[in-house]
């Protein structure tokens, strides 16, 4: 419980050093690569790169482990729903149609509803280390600085920079409630039954309400006294300058954008990848 859910994390490697400005940048370009294509090669492609650079950011697996089950009950819950609403859409979308088994009724499983299927929770995979690589190697005043230079109001930028600032605050303050609850009594831990551990983290969220309400007051009064807000613009201390790594980093991720567009415009002519032709 001590590891901090999109805590940014202090390591000294390339990525790291990079300027925020040039991870929105990537970040976005690598996303809207991934988005546009539903080709399973060049989101395979993408996949392996995203977690190669999220090997070298050195980021370990017990800080995104809660992160990876969350979204792994996502997307095994997306791919039910899918398919259960629409059993043909690879169908429909391939043109084809090669039933590898029956199942009951409307449902059949075809070889175009699993690649279709499979393309897309890849494809949702696939984003996934980016915004991990992002979140937990960018200084939120940093980002900060980097929305407000690609055109962001100052205090919509300044806004977010609280707000991811304040996600391990969150915790530990949950945390220290819990521990504190459970001195009284109340029973967390996985001998209690599910509904009354459900029921007793309700009332942990209570004062963790009002603690992040007193929290936001005290915060909101510091920036008043400090005259937040009454210059149209403002300077950064952690704003950083390019050099060349971000600009490479930067043609890398233009570049792997350029090669996905032009795979689905020249190859395929299509945004899908269609093998069954």
């Amino acid at each position: 419980m001590r590891n901090n859910l999109f805590s940014y994390n202090l390591v000294d490697t390339p990525i790291h050093r990079l300027s925020g400005l040039t991870k929105l940048i990537a970040f976005l370009f690598l996303t809207f690569a991934v988005m546009f294509s539903y080709d399973i090669r060049v989101i395979l492609a993408v996949m392996a790169f995203s977690f190669w650079v999220l090997r070298v950011s050195q980021i370990k697996f017990s800080q995104i482990r809660l992160m990876v089950i969350y979204v792994i009950i996502f997307l095994a819950t997306n791919a039910i729903i899918t398919y259960l609403f629409s059993p043909e859409e690879g169908v429909a979308i391939y043109g084809t149609r090669h039933e590898i088994f029956h199942i009951a009724g409307r449902y059949s499983l075809t070889q175009e509803q699993l690649l279709y299927q499979t393309t897309k929770f890849l494809k949702y995979s696939s984003v996934i280390p980016l915004g991990i690589i992002f979140l937990l190697t960018t200084n939120p005043s940093e980002f900060a600085s980097a929305l407000n230079r690609v055109g962001v109001n100052y205090k919509a930028a300044y806004a977010v920079s609280l707000t991811l600032r304040y996600f391990p605050d969150i915790q530990r303050e949950y945390v220290d409630i819990s521990l504190a609850q459970q001195a009284r009594g109340l029973e967390m831990s996985k001998k209690a039954k599910l509904r009354d551990r459900f029921k007793n983290a309700l009332l942990i969220i209570i004062p963790l309400i009002f603690s992040t309400l007193d929290r936001i007051e005290d915060i909101s009064n510091a920036m008043d006294l400090r005259g937040f807000g009454k210059h149209k613009k403002r300077t950064w201390y952690n704003s950083k300058s390019l050099k060349k790594a971000d600009f490479l980093a930067i043609l890398i991720s233009a570049l792997i954008f350029t090669a996905t567009v032009m795979v689905s415009v020249f190859i395929n002519k299509s945004r899908f990848y269609n093998p069954f032709i």
